[in-house]
C-alpha cells in the first residue's frame, strides 16, 4: 500500500498495562510520528529514518490485514497486559498482548516507542 507523505500510514493505540494507560502513535507515510496521550494531546513527535520507515511498511504488507479478524482473542487472561487497536489500510484490528500474531508482533517491534523515555 502506497501512502502519500502526510496521510497517516497507521495508526495504533496500546491501553492497559500496570497504569491502565492510552497512549496512540501516528505515523505518516513519510515517516513522521506523533505520539499521543490519553486525552489525544500531543506527547511527542519524530521521524522514522527510511531503513525503519521501510520495516515498519513491510511489517504492515505482512500482517495481512484483510484477513485478520476485527478482534483476535488471546488464550488467557494477563492482568495488568496491553490491549492494541491497529488501524491501517481502511481495516482495524483489535488485539490483546496474548494474541498478537507474529507479524503483528513485527508490526509493534518496529514502531517509535507508545511513551517518552
Amino acid at each position: 500500500m502506497t501512502v502519500a507523505p502526510g496521510e497517516t500510514l497507521v495508526r495504533i493505540t496500546r491501553s492497559g498495562g500496570y497504569a491502565g494507560r492510552t497512549h496512540t502513535l501516528v505515523v505518516r507515510g513519510d515517516g513522521a510520528w506523533t505520539r499521543l496521550d490519553g486525552r489525544a494531546q500531543e506527547a511527542g513527535t519524530g521521524r522514522l529514518a527510511p531503513g525503519p520507515l521501510a520495516a515498519l511498511s513491510a511489517a504492515l504488507r505482512e500482517a495481512g490485514f484483510p484477513r485478520l479478524p476485527r478482534v483476535l482473542r488471546g488464550g488467557e487472561t494477563v492482568f495488568d497486559g496491553f490491549t492494541y487497536a491497529f488501524v491501517y489500510g481502511g481495516f482495524e484490528v483489535a488485539a490483546d498482548q496474548t494474541s498478537l500474531t507474529p507479524s503483528l508482533a513485527e508490526v509493534l517491534e518496529a514502531l517509535p516507542p507508545f511513551t517518552a523515555g
